[in-house]
């Protein structure tokens, strides 16, 4: 049987995404942080569920699930560790359909330990395979893409 993944214990992951996402946000990448939460910049630190090849970075893509620390923002919420979910990617991606997508940026969204979104609004344009993925964040999005 399976171990659960860190310390939380019913995290959940999603569902599936039909997409071929290409993973192109390694470790260390900065993010725009896309909600009303007070943070502006992410830096991702792990990413949940990534298995990979040894000495290799474990990237994200569109929908997934980072630990992330703030970066720039208010002053309470520098520094600390949050659980994101990227929303946008610079890196095109194709869809089912076929056709190849990017943004203009690399952004997430804060999320908590039960997946549901701490900010109240997204403003700025979220990925269609994210707000499908990830409910509660497509609900409160203002433009899916």
């Amino acid at each position: 049987m399976a171990k659960p993944l860190g310390v939380m214990k019913n995290l959940p992951l999603g569902k599936a995404v039909p997409a071929k996402i290409t993973r192109a946000l390694p470790v260390g990448a900065r993010l725009n942080c896309a909600d009303n939460t007070g943070a502006k910049e992410l830096e991702i630190i792990a990413v949940k569920g990534y298995k990979g090849v040894k000495r290799r970075f474990p990237k994200a893509g569109v929908g997934d699930l980072v630990v992330a620390s703030v970066k720039k923002g208010r002053v309470d919420m520098r520094s600390q560790v949050v659980l994101a979910v990227i929303v946008r990617q610079k890196k095109a991606y194709t869809r089912f359909n076929g056709s190849k997508i990017k943004f203009e940026d690399n952004a997430a969204v804060i999320v908590g330990d039960d997946g549901l979104p701490k900010g109240t609004e997204i403003k700025t344009s979220i990925a269609r395979e994210a707000a499908e993925r990830w409910n509660k964040i497509g609900s409160i999005a203002g433009i899916v893409v």
